[in-house]
């Protein structure tokens, strides 16, 4: 068959991977921030790296909840736009991962 890129039949194995690790990295975010708050001393650099793992929990979650509406909707333009935009999230998310872990690194080694 010859399939255009609008009717291409979706690969879910990204949804799935999209999922799983999105998932998982929700579990790390939010134990990170547990740790960080046993760790580091109440400081503003502490509110700051609380606010950054919290924003990038909510990203993961996002990507996780739309990478799972795209493995169980039947519209296969739905399941494009929804996959599309899961994995654009997915690399927010693991972008600000770097980046928070870039933040408490200098916050720890500060204090």
């Amino acid at each position: 068959m010859n399939w255009s890129p609008k009717t291409k039949p979706l690969d879910h194995d990204i949804c799935v991977h999209i999922f799983t690790a999105s998932a998982a990295m929700v579990g790390v975010c939010i134990t990170v921030i547990g740790i960080l708050r046993v760790a580091v001393s109440m400081r503003r650099a502490d509110l700051i790296g609380n606010d950054l793992l919290a924003v990038n929990t909510i990203l993961y979650l996002l990507a996780c909840l739309l990478s799972y509406w795209a493995l169980r909707t039947r519209s296969l333009r739905r399941n494009h736009r929804l996959e599309r935009i899961s994995d654009a999230l997915f690399l927010l998310a693991l972008t600000l991962t770097t980046v928070n872990a870039a933040f408490l690194t200098w916050a720890v080694s500060k204090g």
